[in-house]
């Protein structure tokens, strides 16, 4: 049960163990390095590349174990156009050429525009990036880093992290996600077998 040392302690403990872990993962700490380089405004690397690397710390797996790519996102609502979070998207492409993984990233001052016809309902406007953590289909996902002024680490953790460290998948119904809740949820039972899935 070593997985679950972190489970239950002090959101400050937690905090401190997620962002030692992830700033020791090299792929991780390579990839962030190349994200600051970017500069894109209010940028924040989120999901399942973080939450993924600390389960692979916690079991024993090799970095980048069970990862598909890194998601990426920033706000800009200065030009809502297609065309220039594109812009954006070519830009990051070349600037993350030979990185393991790929980069997918997304302008969430936009996701309201496109979400209803990719997933057949309305999505609020957000007015960050990190306001649209809050709306993962699982709480255990809604997590996200960033490098402050000082050049530190910064966590978004809307829910906390014990989900996280509990190897537990709880569901956020803020948004009718049950399908994704499920679909991830079988897709990380499959790698981590320890994880247990909270049902919608």
């Amino acid at each position: 049960m070593d997985h679950l040392r972190y489970s239950g302690l002090s959101f400050e403990k937690q905090r401190t163990a997620f962002l030692d872990i992830v700033a020791a993962d090299p792929l991780l700490a390579e990839t962030l390095a190349r994200v600051r380089a970017l500069a894109l405004p209010d940028w924040l690397v989120v999901s399942g590349a973080l939450y993924n690397s600390v389960w692979n710390h916690l079991t024993g797996k090799p970095s980048g174990y069970g990862i598909r790519d890194v998601d990426l996102f920033y706000f800009d609502d200065s030009d809502l156009s297609y065309e220039a979070e594109d812009a954006v998207i070519q830009r990051a492409a070349r600037h993350f050429e030979g990185l393991p993984l790929p980069v997918e990233v997304r302008n969430q001052a936009r996701v309201h525009l496109w979400y209803p016809q990719k997933f057949g309902q309305p999505c609020p406007r957000y007015t960050s990036a990190s306001q649209s953590v809050s709306y993962f289909a699982s709480k255990t996902h809604a997590v996200g880093v960033r490098y402050d002024a000082d050049g530190q680490l910064d966590l978004v953790a809307p829910f906390g992290l014990d989900d996280l460290f509990s190897f537990r998948i709880t569901p956020s119904r803020l948004m009718d996600n049950r399908k994704t809740h499920e679909e991830k949820g079988a897709r990380a039972r499959a790698y981590w077998p320890e994880i247990t899935v909270v049902p919608w």
